[in-house]
């Protein structure tokens, strides 16, 4: 069983996998795109999101980490100029691998992996648009409206009051007090 292998052999030796990895990642970001066979891309796909969250960090040490694996120089000053800066707000994700079909002779599936576009919104600040409804009670009371949705529908349920704004508190409902020196401190 190979319970906790990480990777794929591919079917070849440790040095020529490891050679033609190198290849393939170096061969990718300079054409931003590969073509090849889906375990190769799915082996290659770790290996470059590795490469650009090194980019993304922009040191002289992750540089040297990146240049043990990338071996053209032009290839490797790309990453971290233009790459690595396209996607520094990004948190992982940067690429894709697409399915093409199966391959002609073989029939060996082909996809093609290549990166993604570098617009990226952060889920958790999304802007809040009012409904009609909100709108209309922000309009009537004249203040807006902050109450959570949590609390909008105990408050439909039954399970706590609503909430009465100073405004809404009549004079019939102050109750006066019984002892009239009271009132006067």
């Amino acid at each position: 069983m190979r319970h906790r292998r990480l990777g794929r052999k591919l079917g070849v030796v440790t040095k020529h996998r490891k050679a033609m990895l190198r290849n393939m990642v170096t061969d990718f970001f300079r054409n931003e795109k590969i073509k090849s066979t889906d375990t190769r891309l799915k082996e290659l796909k770790r290996l470059a999101e590795k490469m650009i969250t090194l980019a993304k960090l922009g040191t002289l040490h992750a540089r040297r980490h990146a240049a043990g694996i990338i071996s053209d120089k032009d290839v490797l000053k790309k990453l971290f100029d233009e790459i690595g800066g396209k996607y520094k707000e990004r948190p992982g994700g940067y690429t894709r691998i697409v399915k093409l079909g199966m391959r002609r002779g073989d029939n060996a599936p082909l996809s093609v992996l290549e990166l993604v576009e570098s617009g990226f919104e952060q889920k958790g600040k999304k802007k809040k648009t009012k409904t009609s409804k909100d709108k209309q009670k922000s309009v009537t009371t004249g203040a807006p409206e902050t109450k959570s949705r949590k609390k909008e529908a105990a408050e439909e349920l039954g399970l706590i009051e609503q909430e009465k704004k100073p405004e809404e508190v009549s004079a019939e409902q102050v109750e006066p007090s019984s002892d009239p020196k009271k009132e006067i401190e």
